[in-house]
């Protein structure tokens, strides 16, 4: 009896058997297997042309547990790096749950609770009953809740067909980038940068081009350096205040004079990253991009419920726009997730009833945040060579620790990058944190300080004691 075995081939494409013939090899179109091999999940071969755009080759074989098949992935999804916050994240969880202490300063996660008014409209939802789909944009009653905070917080006029509400705003986020972007354009991307800005563009099949910021100017973006890498394929310009990771914020000035330089290409749009827009720190106050003069037809505004509110695992963010853009984003949504969760919507009218910028509640995290930023800066401040911006929003400290590096330890050998020295200080000091490389600037690591100040405190001390243990490298 003879059988089949499915081979990879980046180049040829054939069918052999015995028995078996094609009238011709270059029209060939389809076997038809006896009944014999019945019991195959192969039940027929397409056109000798996709066999060839999939490289397979097909050979008769005497044991049919020695079929192999094509693994080969999509070029697109080879692009793309996984994400290092996940991965460190990740392994610090496996390692906590192993049993090894280890201090998570790695996710971008608030550690407070849903707040109960938020948490009890979500409960009575499920016991309401309002668990079936809803439309794919977001139910009417979230939507024009989202357009009236967006009027009243950020001086935004949206109506409810320009509101798209998603699975988390970097589903928002992506769904922006492929709907606007075409092969080949380019996705203009401060650094440091949220890491998975660079992803979606290649997602996108889009050409991110990072431009370098510096922490003496507290890792914001130059409107010069902007003007001057521009072109022709320039599509969509990243904004992130406050930002992750390094917790900056962009003052109005300074947003309008960036806008000043969108206004002189046509083809430009911005994605203003807002997902942080709460957690801020007086005297900084946020500016809206699109509330700018000129801007509100070129900008798309994505912010969520994770951060603010204390949300990560309900999954929910939304998108503002034109309908023309926001309608785009709406049709892959209808062919990728469709709407987001019932109960979440529900949930989420909630937070947006809690008060102005979430009232007491979030006021209240806030203020923990504050306490436990002005910590961290103290107690690392007082290390030699180490550089600090100090965060003006977000809970992450983007600190430059490249000092350190050309430095040995023992049983572990030379810090060369933020990456080494993560490894390092995960391996000695038991604290995970996430290297600066993933956020296109290897001289730092974020810290997050979304974890309680009793927790920061052993974190510190921790890490004090690690770098106290680097021996300087010996110079030739």
């Amino acid at each position: 009896m003879a059988t089949f075995s499915v081979q990879s081939s980046p180049s040829i494409s054939r069918i052999e058997s015995s028995g078996l013939q094609s009238h011709n090899s270059q029209s060939f179109r389809l076997i038809s297997f006896s009944s014999q091999l019945s019991g195959l999940s192969l039940r027929s071969l397409e056109t000798s042309n996709k066999l060839q755009r999939n490289g397979l080759v097909v050979r008769a074989v005497k044991n049919v547990d020695q079929m192999e098949f094509d693994t080969t992935l999509s070029p697109r999804v080879n692009s793309l790096k996984p994400s290092k916050t996940v991965a460190i994240t990740d392994q610090a969880t496996a390692l906590v749950q192993a049993g090894v202490p280890v201090i998570r300063l790695a996710a971008g996660e608030p550690d407070f609770d849903t707040p109960a008014i938020i948490v009890e409209a979500g409960v009575n939802a499920i016991r309401e009953g309002y668990t079936r789909y809803t439309p794919n944009a977001g139910t009417l009653e979230l939507r024009s809740a989202i357009c009236h905070k967006l009027k009243e917080e950020n001086g935004l006029s949206y109506s409810p067909d320009q509101i798209l509400v998603s699975n988390g705003a970097k589903q928002s986020i992506t769904q922006a980038v492929l709907a606007v972007c075409s092969p080949g354009d380019e996705v203009i991307i401060p650094a440091p940068f949220w890491v998975s800005y660079p992803e979606m563009a290649r997602l996108a099949d889009a050409t991110p081009v990072i431009l370098p910021t510096t922490i003496s100017e507290n890792f914001l973006l130059d409107p010069k350096v902007l003007e001057s890498k521009l072109t022709e394929k320039s599509r969509l310009l990243i904004l992130c205040s406050p930002s992750n990771p390094t917790g900056s914020v962009y003052p109005r000035k300074l947003l309008e004079q960036i806008a000043a330089v969108v206004t002189k290409h046509p083809r430009l749009l911005v994605l203003s990253d807002e997902i942080y827009e709460h957690i801020i720190y007086a005297p900084a106050t946020h500016t809206s991009f699109a509330s700018l003069p000129g801007m509100w037809d070129r900008t798309l505004t994505v912010n969520g419920f994770s951060k603010a509110f204390a949300m990560t695992g309900w999954r929910l963010g939304y998108i503002a726009g034109p309908k023309h853009f926001v309608s785009a984003c709406n049709k892959i949504q209808s062919q990728f997730t469709s709407g987001a969760s019932s109960i979440s919507q529900k949930a989420a009218v909630a937070a947006l009833g809690m008060g102005y910028a979430g009232g007491d509640v979030v006021s209240t995290m806030v203020k923990a945040f504050r306490e436990r930023r002005d910590f961290l800066v103290k107690s690392f401040g007082e290390l030699d060579g180490v550089k600090i911006s100090e965060p003006q929003g977000a809970f992450y400290l983007f600190i430059d620790f490249s000092c350190y590096y050309g430095s040995k330890a023992d049983g572990f050998g030379l810090i060369q990058d933020s990456e080494s020295l993560c490894r390092y200080l995960l391996d000695e000091g038991q604290v995970a944190l996430v290297p600066g490389d993933a956020f296109g600037d290897d001289t730092c690591i974020r810290i997050s300080y979304a974890a309680s100040l009793s927790t920061l405190q052993a974190a510190v001390e921790n890490i004090k004691k690690a770098l106290t243990a680097l021996k300087p490298a010996v110079l030739a």
